[in-house]
């Protein structure tokens, strides 16, 4: 026998992300607070200590951003990382292939991020709908 659900009653089954100029807001911080802790800790001059440090926090707005804010979380940290993690501070240059790479990296660790939050969301969202996700014992 088929059960009929509704999909817009009760718990979503996949949550909302949150507004790209939310995530911009958080990428912009939080480069800006990681730059700065690094360059205070000694780390100024060492660009691959900041660009790990950089693409973690990309990854980790990427879970709770959508695919299109990925290149302005990825610019906006390549803009603090060039700007101001490698000498001489305060000034944007281009390196050809270092800031392509560098850019590359960051980008992809914003979509990695939000690639594997769809996919959580997804799995999560199918078991709650679905009658085969259901465990015995669990409510319904």
């Amino acid at each position: 026998m088929i059960e009929w659900r509704r999909l817009s009653t009760g718990i979503r089954p996949v949550p909302d992300p949150v507004a790209t100029p939310v995530i911009w807001g958080g990428a912009f911080l939080g480069a800006l607070v990681l730059v700065a802790a690094m360059n205070f800790l000694g780390g100024h001059g060492r660009p691959m200590f900041a660009l790990v440090a950089l693409s973690l926090l990309a990854a980790l707005l990427g879970l709770c951003a959508r695919f299109v804010a990925a290149p302005g979380t990825a610019g906006l940290c390549w803009l603090f990382l060039n700007g101001f993690a490698i000498p001489p501070a305060g000034q944007l240059s281009w390196a050809g292939g270092r800031d392509a790479r560098w850019l590359a990296c960051l980008l992809a660790a914003a979509v990695a991020g939000t690639a594997l939050a769809r996919v959580v969301n997804a799995r999560a969202g199918y078991r709650r709908i679905s009658p085969l996700g259901r465990r015995p014992g669990s409510p319904e």
